[in-house]
């Protein structure tokens, strides 16, 4: 499964493109921009498992770092302040670390 088979390309693109600057990514727009805070619980969690680089069944902070290039290859890296904002966003338990039910309550909130 692709990211592309549950969102469109162009919108995929546009996102990215909206944050090329350090410092101006805003996950919600972003998800709002590539469509995801429209799709089913289900494509959400679908999205988090292609997130999911290591299959632990959360995003870490390594994995946040690289969060764009997993949606447009050559994208780039999240700064030290945009992982921070974005784990304390959707981190409810304080563990450090983004589940799927954290990540689904994000991205529909």
């Amino acid at each position: 499964m692709s990211l592309t088979s549950i969102l469109a390309a162009e919108a995929i693109e546009n996102a990215v493109k909206d944050c090329q600057a350090p410092d101006s990514f805003c996950y919600k727009k972003f998800f709002q921009l590539c469509g995801l805070s429209s799709k089913t619980p289900q494509e959400i969690k679908d999205v988090f498992q292609i997130l999911d680089g290591d299959n632990s069944g959360f995003i870490e902070e390594s994995e946040l770092k690289f969060f764009l290039q997993r949606f447009v290859p050559g994208a780039r890296t999240l700064t030290e302040a945009e992982m921070k904002s974005f784990i304390s966003a959707a981190d409810d338990d304080s563990d450090g670390r983004i589940g799927v039910e954290e990540f689904q309550t994000m991205v529909l909130s």
